[in-house]
């Protein structure tokens, strides 16, 4: 891999997409990188922001993070895939300053797809026993964690296996679905967590912040 584009979907982000783009340029790569920020039907200076900032801006007006993720990837891909490997992650999120080059690590050592996972930022604003909750889910699940604040994958695989389908949530579950049933090879690695907010008002429907609200109303009824 010889390029990166990272993919980042907005919907009214002004207050949290120059956090999740400061992060993304304190990361050092020995590639080229792009950034291209997807922005879903805002109504805010979430565009505005992204362009100050040097990002791409790609505007579409369908509502669907699915469908944001893939005009962030046609975008990226406007110049062809050869050596394009293309990341994703989400405006409420902040990379690790060591995120691309793990990503890069992956993608030369073969991985067509790459999983990685999250760490909430801070819980003050939910109830004091959500975070041992929610940590002892996150420990004991059985399966790799899918989030689309922290995925990677080759753009020639992507185009292989139809792209992110237009679903308005887990587009990113259907995605490695679609990567798995191609027999691509999928690796997941918790060594490299994007730190995400854990804001109480969702932007996306079943998104992060409605699982922790999930979480939240279960300790309240027990």
């Amino acid at each position: 891999m010889n390029r990166i584009a990272v993919i980042v979907p907005a919907h009214n982000e002004e207050s949290l997409l120059p956090g999740c783009l400061n992060a993304l340029g304190s990361c050092p790569s020995p590639v080229p990188v792009e950034i291209i920020v997807a922005a879903d039907s805002c109504t805010d200076d979430t565009a505005a922001l992204a362009a100050k900032a040097g990002a791409h801006v790609v505007a579409t007006n369908a509502r669907n993070v699915g469908q944001a993720r893939a005009a962030g990837a046609a975008y990226a891909m406007r110049a062809g895939t050869g050596g394009l490997w293309l990341a994703t992650t989400d405006a409420d999120s902040r990379v690790p300053a060591q995120w691309l080059q793990w990503q890069l690590a992956h993608a030369r050592a073969g991985a067509d797809l790459l999983m990685g996972t999250v760490a909430v930022d801070d819980w003050l604003r939910w109830p004091e026993a959500l975070r041992a909750v929610y940590e002892a889910r996150y420990r004991r699940a059985g399966q790799p964690h899918v989030h689309g604040a922290n995925l990677g994958f080759s753009a020639t695989a992507y185009v292989s296996v139809g792209g992110f389908p237009p679903l308005p949530y887990d587009e990113d579950r259907a995605l490695i679905g679609r990567f798995r049933a191609a027999g691509a090879h999928v690796v997941a690695d918790g060594g490299c967590p994007v730190s995400t907010s854990s804001r109480p008002v969702a932007r996306a429907p079943h998104g992060f912040s409605a699982h922790l609200a999930a979480l939240a109303a279960g300790l309240r009824t027990t």
